[in-house]
């Protein structure tokens, strides 16, 4: 879907700027008291319905058949759940003279959440890379994201990240996993629906997590907790971003061709491997950290942004190679419709 004229030009994402209205909407009108008590119940059921569709969605037989080009799928899971993590630990150094611990527990988490399906799909396939394999290990992230990132959590931020205990792994099964493996159990039934209503079923998606902000930042805002963060805080937490964004495209890029993968497959490790999804991590956000979730996801909305602005420079840059190289061959496939905002 273009944008008209004037949002062209601007580096913002209409989807970050929905999510950034959201959060304005919650500051300026917070819900409370028994209201919030019923917005809390009907994001609950959001997030279910949203896990879902992912569920439903997630074709077996392609997960399947993409397992075959296994190297490059753990290459990617590594980057994302070993490597991110331990870059994320590294950062605790910075607290608490660059960030706050708030903001410190919400930079890990970042670390902690899957890769993105839709972006990753969208720049490889502008990049000239391998499409289908960004297809897959964008799909492989999100489907181990849902049991190892909680469990990453536990383990990484315990108690101090907003009270981890069972409860809120079971919290995680409950709301998160049990709705996921409905999907998946329904596909032959929903599937062929889901397919063709996928730009509605889009906007039911972004209205989820959108839901799902508001909710968080509301609960902030009547904890008061934006008083712990000022504005050179938040400059600090988009140079700290920034640096991460910068080492994780650098490792991707230079680890893929060391270790032999051709071009197009470099591509797909690049984009899949360095991004972080909002869609999944947002819902996953909620039920961990509970009323300190909307300082949890301010790092990631952050990094959203910067990632796409950056990832669409690069992906030009690698279309433009290809431009200047006609007689090498590469692999595409259609970009698909949606804007990448996952």
């Amino acid at each position: 879907m273009r944008r008209p004229g004037l949002f062209r030009a601007l580096p913002l994402d209409p989807y970050i700027a929905a999510l950034l209205g959201t959060v304005l909407v919650a500051v300026l009108l917070p819900v409370r008291g028994s209201a919030a008590d019923a917005m809390e119940g009907v994001t609950k059921g959001a997030v279910a319905l949203l896990f879902f569709l992912y569920g439903a969605r997630l074709s077996t037989r392609e997960a399947l058949e993409g397992m075959r080009h296994w190297r490059l799928h753990l290459t990617v899971l590594a980057c994302t759940f070993l490597v991110f993590p331990v870059l994320g630990l590294a950062t605790r150094g910075l607290v608490p003279q660059v960030l706050t611990p708030q903001l410190y527990h919400g930079l890990l988490f970042l670390c902690l959440v899957p890769s993105t399906v839709q972006s990753s799909i969208a720049f490889t396939s502008i990049a000239r890379g391998n499409v289908a394999a960004a297809i897959c290990a964008g799909s492989f992230s999100s489907l181990v994201g849902i049991v190892v990132t909680p469990l990453l959590a536990a383990l990484l931020l315990g108690g101090s990240g907003g009270g981890f205990s069972l409860d809120s792994l079971l919290g995680i099964v409950l709301q998160l996993l049990v709705p996921f493996l409905a999907g998946q159990l329904a596909r032959p039934w929903v599937g062929g629906f889901l397919t063709r209503h996928r730009k509605v079923l889009g906007r039911v998606d972004r209205g989820s997590v959108l839901l799902v902000v508001y909710t968080a930042f509301s609960a902030g805002m009547v904890r008061g907790i934006w008083h712990q963060v000022n504005i050179w805080r938040l400059l600090a937490l988009l140079a700290v971003e920034a640096v991460l964004l910068a080492v994780m495209l650098a490792l991707t890029g230079h680890g893929a061709r060391r270790m032999g993968f051709g071009r197009e497959d470099r591509i797909a490790i690049t984009f899949a491997g360095s991004k972080k999804s909002l869609a999944a991590g947002l819902p996953m956000a909620t039920v961990l950290f509970g009323a300190e979730a909307s300082l949890a996801v301010l790092p990631l909305m952050l990094f959203h942004q910067l990632q796409l602005m950056v990832c669409a420079v690069l992906a030009k840059r690698y279309a433009r190679e290809v431009e200047d190289a006609p007689g090498e061959g590469v692999r595409t496939a259609a970009t698909p419709a949606n804007s990448p905002a996952t």
